[in-house]
């Protein structure tokens, strides 16, 4: 079969290549799946550079998610019922830009018809990421603010949906100031340009002077400093990201006064923590709200495994609209 692999760390568009590798075969408990589409997150490419908090042994495959049809399993229950059958691929440990793929078979979630093969390869980061931060860590109400910077990414119009749909507010910060009217086009409750304007004096005009209890932050620097500055006594910000690539440079009063919380949140993390029911309800939930596009993802492009290069050099691109996905499987 064919695989994306890289032996070194480095630029992504100069260390991927494609390479024939041996067709893996399922041990017990295990199932094969032939892979059809899988996106290039940001997660992904921090792997292939060597900045992630968990890296492989080289030279190894990135793709931490993407979907495909189970032809072949190891034995066992969960792998029977599961042959034949579409579903979305959850690799923690990366692996997914190839033919085939052999994962665990609890680590394959069935997806509903309704659901395209382009949503379907999207089913986990972003949307497990959303309902994890706010709904089970966070538990944001109904009626209460929500403050998110790098709003405009596909994470960030995924908060806005959950917003809309279950009945949260949020204020989005991004750095376009043409970013501002298109998230409030799309269902955003306010928004801030944090090039020309200042988030926290917009966050209390906003908030009549009261500030956020919740907040996610992906960026850090002066945006994630910021944003600690912008909550109210009591309030908490989940750090999710570090896209300024700058630490967060805080006098201690800022989170003294008023009991305000830091913490981080990283998906892999979370969900070793969680039960089986739990997951298995995340799943559910996670299906329902794809039928009803609510954590839908944007597609952009679609490149095929030659074309590695050129697709990762796509993802990368600065305002960049919609998931780029790799096609594995041309005959899927």
């Amino acid at each position: 079969m064919k695989a994306i692999v890289f032996d070194r760390f480095g630029d992504p568009a100069e260390v991927l290549l494609v390479r024939d590798l041996p067709m893996p075969q399922p041990g017990p408990g295990e199932v094969r799946v032939r892979m059809t589409y899988s996106p290039i997150n940001p997660s992904d490419l921090s792997v292939v550079r060597g900045q992630y908090g968990r890296l492989p042994n080289l030279p190894a495959t990135p793709g931490f998610e993407g979907m495909g049809v189970v032809d072949a399993t190891g034995g066992g229950l969960l792998g029977k019922l599961r042959l034949g059958r579409r579903v979305a691929v959850l690799n923690g440990k990366g692996g997914n830009w190839q033919e085939y793929v052999t994962v665990p078979a609890k680590q394959v979630v069935v997806i509903p018809r309704e659901v395209t093969d382009e949503q379907a390869a999207t089913f986990f980061v972003n949307p497990a990421s959303v309902l994890a931060m706010v709904q089970y860590v966070l538990k944001v109400p109904r009626g209460a603010w929500l403050l998110q910077t790098a709003a405009g990414s596909a994470l960030g119009r995924m908060v806005i949906r959950l917003g809309q749909h279950v009945g949260f507010r949020t204020i989005n910060v991004v750095r376009r100031r043409e970013q501002v009217q298109e998230l409030l086009q799309a269902g955003g409750d306010a928004a801030i340009c944090s090039s020309e304007d200042s988030i926290e004096e917009w966050v209390q005009k906003i908030t009549g002077g009261e500030g956020v209890l919740y907040a996610l932050d992906a960026v850090g620097g002066a945006t994630g400093v910021a944003v600690v500055k912008s909550l109210a006594a009591g309030g908490r910000l989940l750090l999710y990201g570090t896209l300024s690539s700058e630490p967060l440079q805080l006098d201690p009063r800022a989170l003294m006064t008023g009991s305000r919380k830091i913490e981080g949140f990283w998906l892999s993390n979370w969900v070793s923590r969680q039960s089986l029911l739990t997951m298995m309800l995340l799943f559910r939930r996670i299906n329902k709200l794809l039928v009803a596009g609510v954590l839908t993802s944007e597609v952009g492009a679609t490149f095929r495994m030659e074309d590695i290069q050129s697709a990762v050099l796509e993802a990368q691109k600065p305002g960049r609209h919609g998931k780029i996905l790799l096609r594995l499987n041309p005959g899927s």
